[in-house]
């Protein structure tokens, strides 16, 4: 399995998902700072992927605090915890970690304050056992949705590297290939920043699944050949309405599936559900350095002073999802009475 994330006892090991696919490089980050700019630049990516890095950062950083008397450490925490939040607004995996962390740290603030930061890294490894543990299960109710030989089209990359591991959308791919059934991923690029052309592909090829790289553009030719029997995709905010943030091109997917007659799965963990907003337009979209739409490779492909618009996400509308996958089970509309009924009958957690 394609491990993106690990902790070496004393710090936080990425692989450098801006190198991919030309060299698989992994980063030692010695330094809290380091590992909040790493979600920051794109070197660990993805939403789970992203809480679960983010609360090892916050486990590394409270291993040496700027000061061990009660107050202090807790102004050190909340620091930390503030440039966490900062790196990437949309993706609230980042705020669930936060929320997770801050209360356990609180509990161990008040227990025992020389016990904090042993109590930090615990829950830090338990976040990073569960991500694996739902991925896991999540992929095994997905790939009942997806029938022998499909033809399966995504959408940025939503596989081992942005999670813990194992995935969200190519492991339904992955659990339904390994259950024995055939099956073809078509693969967008995903412009700007090509996560579809660089990460999924080199996934793909690492599982050896049967897939086809196309540009964003193709994707509505190849549903009208009738090439695609179904969309998957991940999620980095959901709403209690259903309505998905997720990377920049989704929503053109889901109305061309809507289109021609095709179901869209969205496959993400209950980490990724945000029930405090009501519906997508409460969703805070990142809007991220016109550089990313300008240049490539380091190489200006665009006319010098052009204006840019460059968000990293868009909302795609719960009527235009068939069905969100988690690691619960599989929820039909209406989302907003399913998710409920999930979270009821999970505690609430």
């Amino acid at each position: 399995m394609i491990r993106p994330i690990a902790w070496n006892g004393e710090g936080v090991v990425l692989l450098d998902q801006r190198a991919l696919p030309g060299e698989e490089r992994y980063l030692t980050l010695g330094d809290w700072r380091e590992v909040v700019e790493a979600i920051r630049n794109l070197t660990v990516r993805g939403a789970p992927a992203i809480g679960v890095t983010a609360a090892l950062g916050i486990a590394q950083a409270m291993r040496t605090p700027l000061s061990r008397d009660r107050d202090g450490m807790t102004a050190f925490f909340s620091e930390v915890c503030r440039a966490f939040a900062a790196s990437r607004p949309t993706a609230v995996n980042l705020f669930w970690a936060i929320d997770r962390m801050t209360r356990r740290f609180e509990r161990e603030r008040e227990r025992d304050p020389g016990g904090v930061a042993d109590g930090l890294v615990n829950e830090a490894l338990a976040i990073f056992r569960e991500d694996i543990e739902a991925n896991e299960a999540l992929g095994r109710h997905g790939a009942a949705l997806v029938p022998d030989g499909a033809r399966i089209l995504t959408h940025c990359n939503a596989g081992a590297l942005a999670t813990a591991g194992y995935g969200t959308a190519l492991d339904v791919v992955r659990a339904a290939r390994d259950a024995g059934k055939t099956l073809h991923v078509f693969i967008d690029e995903t412009r700007p920043v090509l996560q579809g052309a660089r990460l999924t592909a080199w996934e793909m090829q690492k599982e050896n699944i049967p897939a086809t790289l196309v540009t964003d553009g193709m994707a509505g030719a190849l549903m009208a050949r009738g090439k695609v029997d179904l969309v998957i995709t991940g999620a980095d905010r959901i709403a209690a309405n259903g309505d998905t943030a997720n990377k920049i091109g989704t929503y053109t997917v889901a109305v061309l599936a809507r289109e021609h007659g095709l179901p869209f799965y969205v496959a993400a963990p209950l980490s990724t559900v945000d029930r405090t907003l009501a519906g997508g337009a409460d969703i805070p979209v990142e809007e991220r350095d016109p550089g990313e739409v300008t240049c490539f490779a380091g190489r200006l492909i665009a006319p010098e002073g052009i204006a840019v618009w460059n968000p990293a996400f868009d909302i795609t509308p719960g009527r235009l999802i068939t069905a969100i996958v988690t690691e619960k089970g599989i929820l039909k509309p209406p989302f907003d009475k399913a998710l409920k009924t999930c979270f009821d009958e999970a505690g609430g957690s």
